[in-house]
């Protein structure tokens, strides 16, 4: 072919030849430009589905005008043997480049956010391009990915339920190509070792299958070895259907943090749990580059530099871990396992860790291990990612240096459900390793300890703690029921006893008040404190309970007593100050504000008695900030458990004192509509009514709680919300 004039192409020397092609350079003479000419090889010239697909790359490609795909210019025919004419491109391919091992990190990162953006146009054009793998990128000399190759481009499914792309009239005329018959389900096609497990299984693909096998070159890139190797076929199917390669800073430290999450959500083994879009991929990985460049101010060699720094500061705040099984019903189990984290870290007294309110903005948000640690001016940030499925649980974690964003340490760990507490303990005690912490004989049995050794009583125990904190009827009902079968299965266990407490306090003070509960409850906290004594939840059921029959002074001593052993102890906060104000020291919640929401800012109940003490004082300003950020935290809440009434109405008369009128009126319709006889609803509602100027219905409904048995008489004197009403009749006449 060198030498020869193909139309008005002439062929001056062979570039390369692959399995299906020979590419050649050549001269345009029309043009005067150098070009790349692909015909197919004369075994594959006479198969007719081999022209069809090699057409139907052209088709595909010249669809397509981005920068990071290689352009088709034309295609024709000489003598019976169709011909492409392409771009010329001086470079390598990939597959060259991994010759020599794994890509720098910067490179590896600028093409990785050209690849994603190239298949983001081809995807929104719907075409899948089914056959991404090393020899199919290009790059230039320039340091510009191209992708190669649209031979298996397959066309996605449009509303009219057929496949179609037009073609320009300048490629095949006006006409459109069908091509839902070209690869049947029950065909793989593509490169195996690059192929996705729905590519494998011979079933229908999407974009999201370009996205899993753009994830394996990636993997290749970042570390030089194969995701997915093997000696045969079937071993490397195997492996893409049923193995989890290898951590990829495992085998290359000096990878940017967090570039390792975004491989594993590429590589997920079901479409539906890796990113949605090549278009969310990008953003994700520019976000990384942003982040990795602007952290590039210290060398390579962090681990020295930050060992230097241990003793002197050691400060770490664990973000709440991604919850990549997308399933709401596993919010609770993600949460507890996040906090309990935190808990075993906190046993470590060298040790500085964030609480719980101090990283919730961040829950379930794009943001980096760096971009947390700086804000929160913390050492170290410890992400991680939780799934479970069935009775197997992945999770993942990862220690970033805030300063560098160089990763301390990484592990992934796929275990049986009920090995989550070795876990647990193995994620502590990797991090005092890594931070050079050596851990006295206290510390390691606190560490050592377990709740429970059922984990089902576990679960139990999480979904019950969960259901508690909504207060209202049927979720103190279903909580309690969450407790005693966790007891039923480990009746050692402590905090299952102490939540029975807690909850039976609650629903004695809004639901009905009966000795039963009373007794119930007291036993039960006996029960915890007898199993474990000076536990922090089972002091606290006490002061509950206590604060619950109004005797205020006891309840606010169990409750620092709860404090004092856990500073962070749920809703522990939440009972002292509202003991009190119901005992008239308002001005006693202000001193503990700060520590309340450094403990406790996490759950929107701690914010109700601080915003009435800080409103009673006269610090509107106070008041409001305090407000927007209960807030913020109740609509995350309800984003998360749309079905937490509690949570809406209190949005209500949060929305209320903000001057959002009808979207005050709106939550709070709903809620009682859902609660119409909930006693604590009712209250909230009575707020809502009372902050809208609405006197007649705010004392309607105090006077049913009142008949109900249910008005705090004291609290409700001291509640701001009912500032309109002081100096009315009827209100005095009720409180009196």
């Amino acid at each position: 072919m060198i030498g020869k004039t193909i139309s008005h192409y002439r062929i001056s020397g062979k570039l390369g030849e692959g399995g299906m092609g020979v590419v050649y350079r050549a001269e345009d003479d029309r043009l005067g430009r150098t070009v790349a000419l692909k015909f197919l090889t004369d075994s594959y010239a006479r198969d007719k589905q081999a022209v069809e697909r090699f057409k139907r790359e052209a088709r595909a490609a010249s669809a397509l005008n981005h920068p990071n795909i290689c352009t088709i210019y034309d295609i024709d025919e000489c003598e019976g043997q169709p011909f492409m004419v392409m771009e010329l491109l001086e470079g390598e391919t990939v597959k060259s480049r991994l010759a020599l091992g794994s890509l720098p990190a910067d490179e590896l990162l600028d093409l990785a956010i050209q690849l994603a953006d190239a298949l983001d146009v081809a995807h929104k054009r719907g075409i899948v391009h089914r056959d991404i793998k090393p020899a199919n990128i290009f790059v230039t000399a320039r340091g510009q990915a191209k992708i190669l190759d649209f031979g298996l481009a397959k066309l996605m499914e449009q509303r009219t339920g057929r496949a179609a792309l037009a073609v320009g009239a300048g490629d095949w005329g006006n006409t459109a190509v069908f091509a839902e018959n070209l690869t049947n389900p029950g065909t793989a096609l593509g490169t195996v070792a690059y192929m996705s497990p729905e590519q494998a299984r011979g079933e229908e693909v999407d974009s999201r299958t370009d996205i899993f096998s753009l994830g394996v070159v990636l993997y290749e890139m970042a570390t030089g070895k194969e995701a997915f190797a093997g000696n045969t076929s079937a071993v490397v199917f195997d492996a893409i259907l049923n193995r989890t390669p290898p951590d990829p800073l495992r085998l290359n430290p000096n990878l940017p943090p967090g570039l390792d999450v975004i491989l594993n959500k590429m590589l997920e083994k079901s479409p539906q749990d890796r990113y949605e879009s090549a278009s969310r991929l990008k953003a994700e990985l520019q976000r990384l580059k942003r982040d990795s460049d602007s952290g590039r101010t210290a060398p390579s060699d962090s681990g020295r530099t930050a060992a230097g720094n241990l003793q002197a500061e050691c400060s770490v705040a664990v973000l709440y871990f991604e919850n990549l099984s997308g399933a709401k019903e596993d919010e609770y189990f993600r949460d507890g396992m996040t906090e309990d984290v935190i808990t075993e870290l906190s046993h470590i007294k060298t040790l500085k860790v964030f609480p719980r309110a101090a990283v919730l903005a961040f829950r379930d948000q794009p943001v980096t291990g760096p971009q947390v640690g700086q804000q929160l001016h913390a050492t170290y940030v410890l992400t991680g990612s939780l799934r479970r499925a069935g009775n197997r649980l992945r999770i993942t974690g990862q220690l970033v240096e805030t300063r560098t964003g160089h990763a301390l340490w990484v592990e992934r760990f796929d275990r049986e459900l009920k090995d989550v507490f070795d876990v647990q303990d193995e994620i502590a005690r990797s991090i005092t390793q890594a931070l050079r912490i050596t851990l006295s004989p206290q510390e390691e049995t606190a560490i050592a300890s377990k709740p429970t050794e059922n984990l089902q009583a576990y679960d139990f125990y999480l979904r019950g703690r969960s259901l508690a904190r909504r207060v209202t009827r049927s979720d103190l009902e279903f909580a309690m029921q969450m407790f005693e079968r966790a007891i039923e299965l480990d009746s050692r266990f402590a905090l299952a006893h102490a939540g029975v407490a807690n909850a039976c306090g609650e629903y004695y003070e809004w639901h009905e008040h009966s000795d039963r509960w009373l007794e119930k409850g007291s036993t039960a906290a006996e029960n915890a404190l007898l199993l474990e004594p000076n536990l922090a939840e089972a002091l606290l059921a006490q002061g509950r309970i206590a604060y619950a029959v109004k005797r205020f002074e006891e309840g606010i001593r169990f409750a620092q007593q709860a404090i004092k052993r856990k500073p962070d102890c749920d809703g522990a906060y939440f009972v002292l100050a509202r003991a009190y104000i119901a005992s008239g020291h308002p001005e006693k919640v202000i001193a503990i504000t700060d520590a309340a929401l450094a403990a406790n800012g996490d759950d929107y109940n701690v914010y109700v008695p601080l915003m009435v003490a800080t409103q009673r004082a006269g610090d509107t300003e106070a008041a409001r900030r305090l407000r927007q950020r209960c807030l913020e935290a109740l609509e995350q809440q309800l984003s998360l458990v749309p079905e937490d009434v509690r949570a809406r109405i209190l949005l209500a008369s949060n929305l209320a004192w903000l001057g959002r009128t009808e979207d005050a009126a709106a939550a709070l319709q709903i809620a009682i509509a859902l609660r119409p006889n909930d006693a604590n609803i009712l209250y909230n509602a009575a707020c809502t009514y009372a902050i809208l100027q609405n006197k007649p219905e705010a004392l309607r409904l105090l006077k049913k709680l009142d008949e109900m048995g249910h008005l705090n008489k004291g609290y409700t004197r001291q509640d701001s919300d009912f500032e309109c009403l002081h100096g009315d009749p009827e209100f005095e006449a009720l409180l009196a």
